[in-house]
């Protein structure tokens, strides 16, 4: 064991959706047999995996009786505990079922909405029994090909009743659960609502329960969108916002790949990390870190395993990177933050004497213009460590 082997106290969780996925495309269907649940919970705990999570499905098939869910989740619990495993979040599936496809809590029938809160209770039910304290909502199915289906306005106060139901639920029934909003821009519709973690901040603000409600944003959604993961993440830590988040892979334009992590554009997942682990000297996130990803379709399940323990030693070597690249004297004095003990205390907050004094001062903008910045060098430093040619 090196010191890139992943612990338990390293919090690396993954979906049973994620390893049990059995290599099926819209194109071919399975390379691999399916993986019970208990199996998962095993194998992940030997490659160094602290949590486990699931949507609804995952563990209870769809049709089960009462009997069978119970002894489903018996032997479920039976198996994180003979292993040392827990379950940090849960989810529902709103979208595989034909019942589904003009949404879930949007949909245009009344009764698909309140079957998707019926299910929805269920699963937070679920959640809470196996220990869950984050509950993720992807709105898989929310969204439309055809637009002309309904006022967009309408999807989203739908969706606010349906959240702002099931906080009140979660809440009186005492669970202590956490909401996280994951957002992303296609696929399987041809738009989904609230396509970037930034439109569910926002959204966030809108409901009766805010301040149990954040967001779970992914690597390859925001990625799809053309956008910054790590500009994504910063704005939600900032706000107060990240309540989980799903690291994977992404080749920008594509569709969704749910890669492992770090495999694609390692630039980004380098500065990711060095956002979450706080190594330029801001706070550091503490929750969960969940891969949402898939091994390749070419990989028996040895392939499956070497996947799982590949995303979780990426974490761990571009952490240290991280750490690296922000102990570096060089780096330190490129981004070292600049002071000017006469001019900051106008820039905080407005008064009229400050206002005055600040449109007096002659701030030279063209020789401040012709100062380089070393901004060169200090992505070049970047690229160093994280190549390993600096640090350990």
């Amino acid at each position: 064991m090196d010191r890139y082997d992943p612990t338990r106290k390293d919090r690396f969780s993954f979906g049973l959706w994620t390893v049990g996925n059995p290599g099926r495309d819209p194109f071919g269907g399975p390379v691999r047999d399916t993986l019970a649940p208990t199996y998962i919970v095993k194998k992940l705990s030997e490659c160094g995996a602290w949590g486990v999570n699931l949507h609804d499905n995952d563990l209870v098939p769809f049709d089960a009786t009462a009997k069978q869910r119970d002894k489903l989740v018996r032997e479920f619990k039976k198996a994180l505990a003979d292993h040392g495993m827990v379950v940090p979040m849960a989810t529902t599936n709103l979208f595989s079922h034909p019942v589904f496809k003009d949404g879930a809590f949007s949909a245009n029938d009344p009764k698909v909405r309140a079957f998707a809160l019926q299910k929805s209770m269920a699963a937070i039910d679920l959640g809470a029994e196996l220990g869950a304290k984050t509950y993720v909502f992807w709105g898989g199915r929310e969204g439309s090909e055809a637009d002309a289906c309904r006022d967009p306005r309408a999807a989203i106060a739908r969706t606010r009743d349906a959240l702002d139901y099931l906080c009140a639920y979660a809440e009186d029934q005492g669970y202590g659960m956490r909401f996280a909003l994951e957002a992303k821009p296609n696929e399987p519709r041809g738009d989904i609502y609230f396509p970037t973690t930034g439109h569910m901040l926002h959204f966030i603000s809108t409901l009766q329960h805010e301040y149990m409600v954040g967001v779970n944003p992914e690597v390859a959604h925001e990625t799809m969108a053309g956008l910054s993961m790590t500009h994504s993440v910063a704005q939600a830590m900032e706000a107060g916002k990240l309540f989980h988040i799903d690291l994977n892979g992404q080749k920008i334009g594509r569709y969704d790949q749910d890669l492992r992590f770090g495999s694609e554009d390692t630039k980004q997942a380098f500065l990711l990390v060095r956002l979450l682990e706080g190594t330029a000297g801001g706070q550091k996130y503490t929750g969960p870190l969940h891969f949402d990803a898939h091994a390749y379709r070419t990989e028996d399940e040895a392939g499956v395993w070497e996947f799982a323990k590949g995303c979780m030693r990426t974490y761990k070597i571009l952490a240290a990177r991280a750490a690296s690249f922000d102990a570096d004297p060089a780096v330190r004095a490129l981004i070292a933050e600049q002071r000017d003990a006469k001019l900051e205390p106008l820039l905080a907050g407005y008064d009229r004497k400050k206002s005055a004094a600040l449109r007096k001062l002659d701030l030279q903008p063209d020789r401040i213009a012709a100062r380089g910045l070393g901004y060169e060098r200090l992505d070049q430093l970047l690229i160093e460590h994280l190549l390993g040619v600096h640090g350990g």
